[in-house]
């Protein structure tokens, strides 16, 4: 029985490049939302964003990151993903990186969502919640890039 050299699923490595920038590494393991929400929800703080925008940036990242262990993933708990984020002026940018099945779900079949049946909302809450956001297919995976303006709920948002 040797448990001693298992990884903790729920560990994440958090850096800070610059004052205005963060870095972080996980393993597509559910444990690792919780820190990780943690994380971006100080991260928006210190870029200067309210409660409310805070919670709703966490919700994206975390239905963002649910989406790629679930789909990019397949569920497997052991792949790596990168969260960087950055804050410049009155934005943020937050990109996900992934090494999985590379497909962009702006180019899936739109479903029709039936309010009884679990999921479907996490593309809809990145509509709802970030002034941009766009998939880059990668070679060996998926870059996702959201930016949310402070000025988002404003009548001056274009």
């Amino acid at each position: 029985e040797n448990t001693v050299n298992k990884p903790d699923p729920s560990s994440i490595t958090l850096t800070h490049p610059s004052p205005t920038s963060m870095q972080v590494k996980l393993l597509s393991h559910p444990a690792t939302l919780a820190p990780v929400r943690k994380e971006v929800e100080a991260f928006a703080e210190k870029a200067g964003f309210d409660s409310a925008a805070r919670g709703e940036i966490v919700l994206v990242v975390n239905e963002a990151l649910a989406n790629v262990m679930r789909h990019a993933y397949g569920s497997a708990t052991d792949r790596p993903i990168e969260i960087t984020a950055q804050a410049a002026g009155d934005a943020i940018q937050i990109d996900i990186r992934d090494w999985g099945v590379g497909k962009n779900p702006e180019t899936l079949p739109k479903k029709q969502h039936d309010p009884l049946t679990p999921g479907g909302l996490g593309m809809v809450c990145l509509r709802q919640y970030m002034d941009e956001i766009t998939f880059h297919p990668q070679p060996d995976g998926m870059k996702l890039t959201m930016v949310r303006r402070k000025a988002h709920n404003s009548r001056e948002k274009k």
